[in-house]
């Protein structure tokens, strides 16, 4: 069935998170609802807008670091490409960034 997906360690990671933190937030926004709030943000959110605006963003941090980690290699004088796991801690810290503070 997932057969044409690439199923990496780093991927099933990346997909277990976002799915445990929809679930997460769909428990807490159930117990305790949520009312709209400006952070660094340009608009006024709630926490369901601020995780799906950092999970957008995540997953574009993580596309970028996907196509341009062989130039990194080349800039950085590596002998192989950096690895994906550094783009799903940063990912992964933007993510948290922008709920708390957005």
């Amino acid at each position: 069935m997932f057969d044409w997906m690439a199923w990496t360690t780093p991927v099933a990671v990346f997909f277990c998170c976002i799915a445990l933190m929809l679930v997460g937030m769909t428990v807490w926004e159930i117990k305790s609802p949520t009312a709209t709030r400006r952070g660094f943000l340009p608009i006024a959110t709630t926490r369901g807008d601020r995780l799906f605006i950092g999970l957008l963003a995540a997953a574009y941090l993580n596309l970028a670091f996907v196509g341009l980690a062989g130039r990194l290699a080349a800039w950085g004088g590596l002998a192989e490409e950096p690895s994906v796991w550094i783009s799903f801690v940063l990912s992964m810290a933007l993510l948290a960034l922008i709920l708390r503070k957005g």
